[in-house]
């Protein structure tokens, strides 16, 4: 339903709103919180910093077009290394659906064993795995979990579940949030064909037909603070060429701010909030690829993107992933030049790959910075840097186990391996951890949950430990790194904190008044 989403970029006078709850942020957090108020009556008004591209149109979209216009920097973000840190790669979405429309659709539950450190260690009662079940169960249901079906594995996946078995490390289908997939195997830059349950279809439009509306092409400048009560919300709305231009203002007796963990702590700093701890103890899960030509033709892109992984290793702190990204994307990320980089390019319908991540410490910080974008800093733990080297070593033999006769690892400036001694070579006494191609999905914890102002930014309700009525609802909140895809947390979480905001509404009405 578009008509409920008003375009800022075609808005030439300034606006103003009255709302009872304004949300900033429409993704996996936002969208939830939406979705719930709107439906208990309450008129609410989400604001987007990204444009809205609906799902016929996003679907269309090459790669390259896509990361242009709902990635957030062009796919470009990053979290610069400090010491013997790799630069590490960062994807998140810019559009109405936020980055959930960017996902691969991937389902995990946060595992038990980090619920029980959260509720037990933590103290923060309401996210043990007893309380939190019926609200994973319900979420699951709204976006579709299903298992995905062996038959729908790629050939790729197969190779390295084949290698993966002769380790004894078996393969699990993987569950994601998808009803009628077709094996695109592009799940990263938009479905094309609406068989994603991203938040944009799933989640929004029973928002829209509640009467929720959505601002797009809106930049949130400031949270409106009065006598320790949030009040509101100002911006602008971005022009044709990006940049801010029209202003816009929004009262409302209570605000969500859910941007997610690399927007949000700026939102709050620069909305006078002084906690220590707003932009600090992010987590990313470090991940890592590995590229193996096989003899045989692969084809990996015929089947789904992300249909199988190894948690053999989960104790250790490592998860292994299938995934297949577009043709353009991979060859782009190839070693050499010239006629050697077109070799391995010549070699694509033979390629075979697989990812794994790291279930890291926490070692990054968000900071304010010159541009609207926030300098994003991580130091990667020496736990954590052994833990990706070996995550590296044991893709490579799968790989090899699996018939490899050349394999790529993610260490820039590296030739093609042929043998599984010079893997073990390698990773026995590595190069410095900054050479190493990595990438990031799940920014978590600049905001934190805690049960004491002096260890987080906001209560166990979501509401700021500094602002009433200031409620953060996104991966922000969470406390530590769950090791885990975090889309289903989120929204989990977040559903959690709306139906709480909902009991307790008199209060914040209260407040507000």
């Amino acid at each position: 339903m578009t008509s409920a989403v008003m375009h800022g970029r075609e808005v030439r006078a300034p606006m103003f709103a009255d709302v009872d709850v304004v949300i900033v942020g429409s993704g996996a957090g936002g969208a939830v919180v939406a979705h719930e108020l709107a439906r208990d009556g309450k008129t609410v008004l989400v604001i987007e910093e990204g444009g809205h591209y609906p799902q016929e149109e996003y679907g269309k979209l090459a790669p390259s077009q896509s990361v242009r216009r709902i990635a957030r920097e062009a796919g470009l973000s990053t979290a610069i290394g400090i010491g013997e840190t790799p630069l590490i790669s960062v994807l998140a979405g810019k559009v109405v659906g936020g980055s959930s429309v960017l996902t691969g659709g991937v389902i995990y539950r946060i595992p038990d064993e980090v619920l029980h450190e959260w509720s037990q260690d933590l103290g923060l009662a309401r996210m043990s795995a007893e309380a939190l079940d019926p609200f994973f169960s319900e979420v699951e249901q709204k976006v579709h979990v299903e298992t995905v079906p062996v038959e729908m594995r790629s050939r790729s996946t197969e190779i390295f579940a084949e290698g993966a078995a002769k380790l004894g490390m078996p393969m699990k289908s993987l569950r994601r949030n998808t009803q009628g997939c077709k094996g695109a195997s592009r799940c990263t830059f938009g479905c094309p064909n609406g068989a994603k349950m991203s938040v944009d279809i799933s989640w929004l439009p029973g928002a829209y037909d509640a009467g929720a509306r959505v601002w797009s092409d809106a930049l949130v400048e400031r949270v409106e603070i009065a006598g320790g009560v949030a009040r509101g919300v100002r911006g602008r709305f971005l022009g044709e060429d990006g940049e801010p231009s029209v202003p816009f203002v929004v009262r409302a007796k209570v605000v969500v701010v859910a941007c997610g963990s690399m927007h949000t702590p700026v939102l709050l700093r620069r909305s006078g909030l002084g906690s220590r701890d707003i932009g600090r103890h992010l987590t990313l899960h470090p991940g890592f690829r590995i590229c193996a030509i096989m003899d045989e033709r692969v084809d990996g892109w015929d089947g789904a993107m992300q249909s199988a992984f190894c948690d053999a290793l989960l104790h250790e702190g490592l998860i292994f992933n299938s995934v297949y990204s577009a043709a353009s994307i991979l060859a782009a990320g190839f070693p050499g030049f010239g006629k050697k980089h077109g070799r391995i390019v010549r070699s694509l319908p033979n390629l075979a790959v697989f990812g794994g991540m790291v279930h890291d410490e926490g070692g990054g910080r968000v900071h304010r910075w010159l541009s609207r974008e926030p300098l994003v800093t991580y130091r990667m733990s020496d736990r954590d840097r052994a833990r990706m080297w070996k995550g590296i070593q044991v893709l490579g033999k799968m790989a090899f186990a699996a018939g490899a006769k050349e394999v790529i690892l993610p260490i820039f400036g590296s030739e093609p391996i042929t043998s599984e001694s010079a893997l073990d070579s390698l990773t026995s006494t590595p190069p410095s951890a900054r050479k190493v191609e990595c990438m990031a999905f799940h920014p978590l914890g600049t905001a934190r949950m805690s049960t004491d102002p002096s260890r987080g930014v906001v209560k166990p309700s979501g509401e700021s430990w500094e602002v009433d009525n200031l409620i953060v609802a996104d991966g922000s909140v969470l406390p530590t790194s769950i090791g885990v895809n975090s889309q289903l947390p989120i929204m989990t979480v977040a559903l959690a904190i709306a139906r709480e905001l909902m009991v307790d509404w008199r209060t914040y009405a209260r407040r507000a008044a």
